[in-house]
């Protein structure tokens, strides 16, 4: 008898070890720079016993690496969500997520539901948000406290002290703030085609008033720290770098809604850890461990009430660019329909041309 409960106690022992080893699984990430920062992996590590082997790529590469495999040799992934639903259906890399391995409630609603709309491929979800920015507007208030919106980059009493660039974003921020939806337009050329041809009038009514269109990011910090430019569409860490330096300028969301791209998490089709995967999904959108990658990459997560746990700097500028209101209203970039680009490439070439 005793033997038997030896036996039967020693083979529960040891199914709990093995079931432990299955758990604490190698996870490997394919993810972008300044994502992962090595404190957040080693603290993932240390909670949870998994490993963590991270490799730094961009879209392009993402998408090459898990073609050449059919989505083998990583477990979990962070692409662009407009780069999720066009290579599934091509390429199949990705499988479905189960959402009840998710912790939900740790994302900020908006953005978690407009990622899964936007990775919904035949009824399943392939994605859920992560690192997220916007483009919209930097403004000096003490010179150019009434630029809420795109459109009112035009006006006259600006004259040569705004800039903006000549690329699609512009377009699309433009057709907004002009009361009109291209993204609803994606899936028909023809009405596409005559909402971007209202914003190339309208831009080029506006051309008198543009001191130059700019074409890198260094290039727009300096003209508005010198005070040549006091408002300009750019991106919202750009604006923040500039209020750290002048409290009168900040990005500003425009009123008609920022444009947000999201990077997000997705499951390659031939991962090997699932649960890695999906505990490092929870883990890392925690608040607080949120906030310590937010410090790293430099841009907010959707991991909800996150920003009480930055930097009192950066918490400050988050919560006066966006409150709630504004997060809600960001209008989330959907995957690109062909032929989309050559519509806007033809619309930018008459507005720079124009006199």
């Amino acid at each position: 008898m005793k033997s038997i409960l030896f036996r039967l106690t020693a083979g529960v022992a040891s199914a709990a070890l093995l079931a432990g080893a299955a758990q604490a699984d190698t996870l490997r990430l394919l993810t972008w720079g300044g994502y992962a920062p090595d404190n957040v992996i080693a603290k993932f590590e240390e909670e949870t016993g998994h490993k963590v082997e991270v490799t730094m790529s961009n879209n392009e590469e993402m998408i090459a690496k898990l073609r050449a495999t059919g989505g083998g040799g990583f477990d979990l992934a962070q692409p662009s969500q407009d780069r999720i639903e066009g290579p599934q259906k091509e390429f199949g890399i990705y499988k479905p997520l189960d959402m009840s391995q998710i912790k939900t409630e740790l994302f900020t609603p908006s953005m978690l539901e407009a990622t899964k709309k936007n990775s919904t491929v035949d009824g399943e979800i392939y994605a859920v948000p992560h690192i997220w920015g916007t483009s919209g507007l930097i403004v000096n208030t003490a010179e150019a406290d009434g630029v809420k919106d795109y459109t009112d980059l035009c006006d006259p009493s600006l004259e040569g002290k705004v800039s903006y660039r000549l690329k699609r974003p512009t377009l699309i921020g433009f057709a907004f703030s002009m009361g009109l939806d291209p993204f609803e337009a994606y899936g028909d050329e023809a009405a596409y085609t005559e909402i971007m041809e209202q914003v190339e009038q309208k831009l080029i009514e506006c051309k008198p008033v543009v001191k130059t269109y700019w074409s890198g990011g260094d290039e727009l910090l300096n003209l508005v720290r010198s005070g040549e430019v006091v408002a300009a569409m750019a991106w919202d860490t750009g604006g923040w770098k500039l209020n750290s330096d002048n409290a009168d300028i900040n990005f500003v969301a425009p009123t008609s809604g920022a444009l947000g791209w999201i990077d997000t998490f997705v499951l390659p089709a031939k991962g090997k850890s699932d649960q890695a995967a999906y505990d490092y999904i929870n883990f890392v959108m925690q608040p607080e461990i949120a906030a310590m990658i937010t410090e790293s990459a430099g841009n907010f997560t959707a991991s909800k009430g996150a920003d009480e746990f930055a930097s009192d700097e950066l918490k400050a500028q988050y919560q006066g660019s966006f409150p709630a209101e504004a997060v809600d209203n960001i209008k989330w970039y959907p995957p690109v329909p062909a032929g989309l680009e050559a519509i806007e490439g033809g619309i930018l070439d008459r507005v720079k041309a124009a006199q």
